[in-house]
């Protein structure tokens, strides 16, 4: 019993060439699939970092409105919100940083008093900006946003 084990293991002499020919095929099926999923979810990754740092310099210049320090029509720079002490410096998800004199707040108040709020990210190593403009970052879905070939955030 053991001597026809024996020998039908040493019979066995490994995967045909279609096995192969199908295991290869089936990994490239899978790869194909797996890499763009991967690059949507870096993107949505990156996206969503804007849109967090569009609505954390939103809730610094609130602070900054409530302060008495701005007021309607007024442009809040990034700057102005560190130096101030409403918030701490950011890092650009797109990799670099955000050019902390351009990137700003814009404030605005409506007949009835209520501010709105629009932002501008500005890429410090690029020159290009992402605008989300006349909307509340709070509201900012993926949607909204999109990165350009700077990998920077830009309006839709």
């Amino acid at each position: 019993m053991l001597k026809k084990i024996g020998q039908r293991l040493k019979n066995e002499r490994g995967l045909t060439l279609i096995e192969l020919l199908a295991v290869v095929v089936i990994l490239g099926i899978i790869a194909a699939i797996a890499i763009p999923s991967i690059g949507g979810l870096i993107n949505n990754s990156r996206i969503d970092a804007h849109i967090a740092n569009a609505q954390q310099m939103v809730s610094a210049a609130r602070l900054a409105v409530s302060a008495d320090e701005a007021d309607d029509g007024e442009d809040i720079t990034l700057q102005e919100l560190i130096d101030n002490g409403y918030m701490e410096e950011v890092d650009n998800p797109s990799g670099g940083t955000y050019d902390q004199t351009t990137s700003l707040v814009t404030i605005s108040r409506d007949d009835s008093g209520n501010y709105t709020y629009a932002v501008t990210l500005s890429n410090d190593d690029s020159g290009s900006t992402g605008y989300f403009v006349n909307m509340d970052p709070a509201n900012l879905t993926r949607a909204d946003v999109s990165l350009d070939a700077d990998n920077t955030a830009a309006d839709n």
